[in-house]
């Protein structure tokens, strides 16, 4: 599954666009520096998300909306289109 793919189905997991997340994390005092466990357990809580989607997200929050750059173009089940992460929700596209 791509990053874009995980951010997706986190969305519709959680009724809320990535970015909203984000907001919502920043209210919470979580930033790049914030240890994974913390977020993990944060939407495993509150949004009932698996490690796997939570841990994407966790990505996102530490490097911004940014693709691992080896997955960008390639063939394999982990490819994204663009390195550049769509955050404004899958409406948007």
């Amino acid at each position: 599954m791509s990053y874009q793919a995980y951010l997706d189905a986190l969305e519709t997991k959680t009724g809320r666009t990535p970015q909203q997340l984000l907001d919502e994390a920043a209210e919470r005092g979580f930033g790049p520096q914030t240890k994974a466990g913390e977020v993990v357990a944060w939407l495993a809580e509150t949004y009932g998300v698996g490690r796997g989607h939570a841990m994407a997200f966790h990505g996102v929050l530490k490097n911004g909306p940014v693709a691992p750059e080896k997955h960008v173009g390639t063939t394999g089940s982990h490819r994204d289109e663009s390195a550049v992460l769509r955050l404004d929700g899958i409406a948007a596209r």
